[in-house]
């Protein structure tokens, strides 16, 4: 049997010396505890959706109180016409072409009978001139072939008219009948996605969508306000977001120019204080009068 192994005695402490400090014994350093995620943004309801935009729609509406059809017309005919020539161009230069076709032209029946050339002609400012001569001709002979001369003030009717779609036609009901229609065009549209409105891209698709959030008696004026706010301030390019009344209501805040003064000098038509698109603007409209074509502002 082996003796018992005895422990070496520890080295004497001598008075007035420290006792040797021992280093404590290494502890597993705890993991660090997760960090939950940041929270993404709560998705919008649908009704908070549609109460904002109906909050940005009453607001345009002290914003542009003067909010109007931007095509000179002074009767359905010129303002279907005016309309068509519209595509693809400005409707200051439409309002600047127009005097002298409606001159030479003032009926269906007249423009039925023209000589094509001599619509081209004077339509060429207009762009695509031989496309939309033959859209505003058709739709002559059809307007005095089969409604008698007169412009109807039917949807249904409307759309069969060479040239004239339903953005046309609700621009003719809204403001030549009172028959309330939401215009979807370039502006309208564009809009219409900043704000959260709709995803759609297809106009007819976005036309039903806003249809549902805001009441049938908004709708002509509803159109009006966006495009009006679409040319003048939250333009395609460069929106003037620091000059935007609006923002506290638009989840697109900051997609452009956000310095007040640098978004200022991007205003157009009346509130850049230039010139408007109508020579003949309404009672009540803030702007000067756009000029004549050729005329220097």
């Amino acid at each position: 049997m082996k003796a018992p192994v005895k422990a070496p005695a520890k080295a004497p402490v001598k008075a007035g010396s420290k006792a040797p400090v021992t280093a404590p014994a290494k502890t597993a350093s705890k993991p660090p505890k997760p960090t939950k995620p940041a929270r993404s943004p709560k998705p919008e309801s649908r009704l908070a959706m549609v109460r904002r935009a109906r909050k940005i729609n009453r607001e345009l509406a002290e914003v542009y109180p003067y909010a109007h059809p931007e095509l000179d017309f002074r009767n359905p005919f010129e303002l279907l016409v005016a309309t068509v020539l519209s595509a693809q161009t400005t409707d200051l230069r439409v309002n600047q072409t127009t005097p002298a076709l409606f001159a030479k032209y003032p009926t269906p029946e007249d423009l039925a009978a023209a000589v094509p050339e001599e619509v081209e002609e004077l339509i060429r400012p207009t762009g695509f001139f031989r496309a939309k001569t033959k859209s505003i001709m058709g739709l002559a002979a059809a307007l005095r072939d089969d409604f008698g001369g007169e412009v109807p003030g039917r949807l249904d009717d409307l759309v069969k008219l060479p040239g004239v779609g339903r953005k046309t036609a609700f621009v003719v009901l809204g403001n030549a009948f009172g028959v309330p229609g939401i215009t979807v065009d370039t502006h309208f549209m564009r809009l219409a996605r900043r704000w959260k409105w709709t995803e759609q891209e297809d106009p007819v698709k976005i036309e039903a969508e806003i249809a549902e959030i805001f009441p049938k008696s908004e709708w002509t004026m509803l159109s009006h306000r966006v495009i009006f706010h679409g040319r003048r301030i939250c333009h395609a390019r460069k929106p003037a977001c620091g000059a935007c009344p609006i923002t506290h209501l638009c989840p697109s805040y900051g997609e452009g120019e956000t310095d007040p003064e640098k978004a200022g000098k991007l205003l157009k038509y009346e509130k850049g204080g230039f010139p408007g698109q109508r020579l003949n603007p309404p009672p009540g409209y803030p702007g000067r009068p756009a000029p004549p074509l050729g005329a220097s502002d």
